[in-house]
């Protein structure tokens, strides 16, 4: 154990390397181009590494065969950055105006390399096959989904699918691996309202659509409250409202948006179903009409227990004087769910904040860094735990 972590450290400046060029030069969802050119160029100086690129636009695989047969292991790192104008100072700050790695992807594309590149090195005595999967448009735009229509879960057939997020809501030293569900589904909707437009001084010639927005927002706060068992968790938050142009104008729509958030199935399907009831039947009583499109984001990131036992315990021998929390959960989501319902996995959280040092912004925001010793953790416990996985 004490070697692998031994040489990720000597590979670190490959990998500072790597992430820092990757920050530099962002690309949204299936837009990851010169992406998608760094990881071929990467995997393909690793002699027997069997390489499929264009996958879902972007999509990288590369698959490498061990000396001795075995399982087949996957591994996912996503690729994508967001639309985010960076305010870090930092003089490897994004070269590309608006568009900005806020949210560590440019860190797990710079382990799965470094990782790729250590496993390669020890394939003679590997019993077994790893899956390098190089995922673009993470952030809500279906990369997952599109790659696994593409068939990465076949040819051959993973058997176990793992993957690590940067986590800078935690310190480094923490590392957070869960049984069960972890990271929540999400959906996100829209409802438009329509009543009567008419004049603001004769409401009463008007059916409001802002009234019953306001009704519906009301009541759908009650949902949490009041129907979630308190041991339970969900979300229902409208972020967006819109609606009217004058003063003196009652608008015809009100358009309201947002998302859901559950871990289970059983509070996903209460929340979805109150939903509905709530804004069809608050819009009825107020005279209007509603139209409502929700869109299915992710599942729930469900672990397997049998998996996260294996991690937790590669990790706890890797890095004695970290903390692992094996009860750490999060509204946010993560469409690696996908595979997991197919494959089963583990997904592993990594403290990156050092807030001594600034590098404590949240995830999405202009000022997000991370530490980048978070990097090398990464790397050893990825190459730890899928030699440990293959001995199972």
């Amino acid at each position: 154990m004490t070697s692998i972590f031994s040489q990720a450290e000597e590979l670190f400046p490959y990998t500072q390397n790597l992430r820092r060029d990757f920050h530099r030069h962002p690309e949204l969802g299936f837009q990851e181009h010169r992406t998608a050119e760094i990881i071929v160029r990467e995997l393909s100086k690793l002699e027997d590494m069997v390489i499929q690129d264009g996958i879902a636009g972007t999509g990288v695989v590369g698959t490498l065969k061990g000396g001795k047969p075995g399982r087949v292991i996957l591994l996912r790192f996503d690729m994508d950055a967001l639309p985010v104008e960076e305010n870090t100072g930092v003089d490897y700050s994004s070269e590309n105006e608006g568009l900005m790695h806020a949210c560590g992807h440019d860190g797990h594309l710079a382990i799965g390399l470094t990782t790729a590149r250590l496993l390669h090195e020890g394939r003679e005595n590997l019993p077994g096959t790893i899956k390098f999967v190089f995922q673009p448009a993470e952030e809500g735009l279906g990369g997952a989904v599109a790659m696994i229509k593409e068939g990465i879960l076949s040819d051959p057939v993973p058997e176990v699918a793992l993957a690590l997020h940067l986590w800078n809501e935690k310190p480094l030293g923490w590392i957070g691996i869960t049984d069960g569900p972890m990271m929540s589904a999400s959906e996100t909707f829209q409802v438009e309202i329509t009543g009567k437009g008419g004049h603001g001084g004769k409401p009463h010639e008007s059916i409001d659509p802002i009234v019953a927005a306001a009704g519906i927002i009301n009541v759908l706060q009650s949902i949490v409250s009041r129907e979630i068992p308190p041991l339970d968790s969900g979300v229902i938050t409208v972020s967006s409202i819109h609606g009217g142009e004058a003063h003196n104008v009652v608008p015809e729509q009100v358009i309201l948006s947002g998302t859901i958030r559950s871990f289970t199935e059983e509070t996903r399907d209460l929340l979805l179903k109150r939903f509905h009831e709530v804004v069809e039947q608050t819009s009825a009583a107020y005279l209007c009409r509603a139209r409502i499109t929700i869109e299915d984001i992710s599942p729930a990131v469900n672990n397997d227990p049998k998996i996260a036992a294996v991690l937790r315990q590669t990790a706890g021998e890797l890095f004695p004087q970290a903390v692992i929390d094996q009860g750490y959960r999060t509204m946010a989501s993560e469409d690696m769910a996908f595979m997991m319902q197919e494959i089963p996995g583990c997904y592993c959280l990594i403290g990156s904040a050092d807030s001594e040092r600034g590098l404590d912004a949240k995830h999405h925001q202009p000022e997000f860094n991370f530490d980048e010793r978070a990097l090398t953790q990464g790397v050893a416990l990825l190459v730890s735990a899928v030699q440990d996985l293959l001995k199972d």
